[in-house]
C-alpha cells in the first residue's frame, strides 16, 4: 500500500506542477488572475487534508495537502517572483491572508446564530469553521514568511551561483520547506494532536516534492525557456515592493556600466564599485589588491592590421582574463588597452601569483592576425604599505605598470620588484 501511495504521490504533484506551470506560463493570453485563483482557492483543501488527511509512504506517514500541495504552492510563488517581480507576489499572499481573517471573523459571527437541523445527525457545527479558520490563518502568516524568505534566499544566493537558476531554485525549497514543516506542525501538535512521528514523515515527503518540482522546473527551463515580462511602476509601500525596487534596479544596474567592446565593466563602473570592494574587504579584515595591465605594442596591432583586427585582440585578451579570475574579482575596463582588476581578499604574494597566470595566460593564447603572441605588462599594488583605498592602490599599480614597460614588457612588478615571466 505504501508503494501505491508514492505512485499517486508523484502523481499528485505532477499533476499539479503541469497544471500551474501551465496557467503561469499563458498568463498573457488568459491573464495571471486564473494563476491567483487556481494558487488560492486550494488553500482550505491544503488546510483541511493536512489538519485530518494523512496516507503510509515509504518514508513515513504523510498528509499529501501538506507535503505536495502546499510544498507547490511555495514552489509557485518563486516561480512567479521568477516570471513577474515582488509586487505581483504580494498580491496571493495578502488576498490568502485576509480571506482567512475574513473566514475567522464569520465564524466567531455564526456561533451567535441558532442553526435549524435538516435532517438527522447533519447538525452544523461552528467549532470546525473556527478551528480551520485559525489554522489557515497561521499557515498564511507562515506562507507570508516563507514567501519573502524563499525570495531573499533566491536573491542571496544569486552572489554564489548567479547562472545556475534551477540549483538555487532546489536549495531554496529544501530551506523554506523544513522552516515551514517545523513552524506549521507546531500548530498541528499544540492544537489537533497530530503526533510527533508525523512531522519527520512529513518533512522527508515536502524534501521529495521539492526535488520532484525542482525537476520539472528544470524541463520547463530547458524546454520551454522563460518569457522576460517588464512590469510598469508600483509605489514602494511594503517588503515585496522593496524587493520589487531592488531587484529591477539591480537588473537595470547589470545592464549598464558595460564596456560594448568588450562586454567587461567600464570606467564609470569601476569608479562605483572598486572603492566599496576594497572598503568593505577592510572591514572584513582582509587584504584587497588591484592590479592594472595593459596590452605591449597594441598600437603596433592596430597601424598594421587596423582597429577591426585589434578590437578582435581586446576581445580575445578580455575572455581570456575572465577564465582566470576568481568569482570574488572583478575586471574593468580602464581604457584603450588598459584594464584594471580588483581581487578582494586577496594579499600581495596570491597577487603577484594571480598576475602571472593571467600574464602567462595571454601570451599563451591570444596571438596578432599573423600568429605572433600578444603579450601584457602587469603592476600590481595592495592595501597596507600601497595605501588603504582604491584610489591609492591603483596610483601604485600604475607606477608598477610604467616600471614594468620599462623593464622590457611581458612581466609584473610588485612591492618586492619583478617577477618576470614566471621567475
Amino acid at each position: 500500500m505504501a508503494d501505491v501511495n508514492l505512485l499517486l504521490f508523484i502523481i499528485e504533484a505532477v499533476s499539479y506542477f503541469t497544471l500551474m506551470v501551465t496557467l503561469l506560463h499563458f498568463r498573457h493570453r488568459i491573464g495571471l488572475g486564473m494563476f491567483l485563483t487556481a494558487l488560492g482557492v486550494m488553500h482550505f483543501m491544503e488546510t483541511y487534508l493536512a489538519a485530518v488527511f494523512y496516507v503510509q509512504l515509504p518514508f513515513g506517514i504523510v498528509s499529501p495537502g501538506s507535503s505536495v500541495f502546499f510544498t507547490g504552492k511555495l514552489m509557485m510563488i518563486l516561480m512567479l517572483y521568477l516570471r513577474e517581480d515582488a509586487a505581483i507576489v504580494r498580491q496571493p499572499i495578502y488576498g490568502l491572508f485576509i480571506g482567512n481573517l475574513l473566514t475567522v471573523g464569520i465564524a466567531w459571527i455564526l456561533q451567535w446564530h441558532v442553526p435549524v437541523e435538516l435532517s438527522s445527525g447533519r447538525a452544523p457545527s461552528d467549532a470546525f469553521l473556527k478551528e480551520m479558520g485559525w489554522l489557515m490563518l497561521w499557515g498564511t502568516a507562515i506562507l507570508y514568511l516563507d514567501a519573502i524568505g524563499i525570495i531573499l534566499l533566491y536573491e542571496r544566493l544569486g552572489r554564489y551561483l548567479r547562472h545556475k537558476v534551477v540549483l538555487r531554485f532546489l536549495i531554496c525549497g529544501l530551506v523554506l520547506l523544513t522552516f515551514d514543516q517545523i513552524a506549521f506542525f507546531s500548530a498541528l501538535h499544540y492544537f489537533l494532536g497530530v503526533p510527533a512521528a508525523a512531522f519527520w514523515g512529513g518533512w522527508k515527503a515536502k524534501m521529495f516534492a521539492v526535488c520532484i518540482y525542482t525537476a520539472l522546473f528544470a524541463v520547463y527551463e530547458i524546454w520551454i525557456g522563460r518569457a522576460v515580462v517588464t512590469s510598469g511602476a508600483r509605489p514602494i509601500g511594503d517588503i515585496f515592493g522593496d524587493l520589487t525596487f531592488r531587484e529591477r534596479y539591480n537588473d537595470l544596474l547589470s545592464r549598464t556600466g558595460r564596456d560594448i567592446l568588450t562586454g567587461l565593466y567600464d570606467r564609470t563602473r569601476m569608479e562605483m564599485e572598486a572603492p566599496l570592494m576594497v572598503r568593505e574587504s577592510l572591514r572584513q579584515g582582509h587584504f584587497a589588491t588591484v592590479i592594472i595591465l595593459d596590452a605591449d605594442h597594441f598600437k603596433n596591432v592596430n597601424d598594421e592590421f587596423g582597429h577591426l583586427q585589434g578590437d578582435e585582440v581586446l576581445r580575445a585578451i578580455a575572455a581570456r582574463l575572465g577564465t582566470i579570475l576568481r568569482a570574488t574579482d572583478r575586471m574593468f575596463r580602464f581604457g584603450g588597452e588598459e584594464f584594471v582588476a580588483v581581487c578582494p581578499a586577496t594579499d600581495h604574494g596570491e597577487a603577484l601569483r594571480l598576475a602571472e597566470r593571467l600574464r602567462w595566460t595571454i601570451e599563451s593564447s591570444v596571438a596578432t592576425p599573423d600568429g605572433k603572441p600578444v603579450t601584457i605588462s602587469l603592476g600590481v599594488a595592495t592595501v597596507g604599505d600601497d595605501g588603504d583605498g582604491f584610489a591609492a592602490l591603483l596610483s601604485a599599480a600604475d607606477q608598477r605598470l610604467y616600471q614594468a614597460k620599462k623593464n622590457g614588457r611581458n612581466c609584473v612588478v610588485g612591492r618586492a620588484g619583478v617577477r618576470d615571466r614566471g621567475e
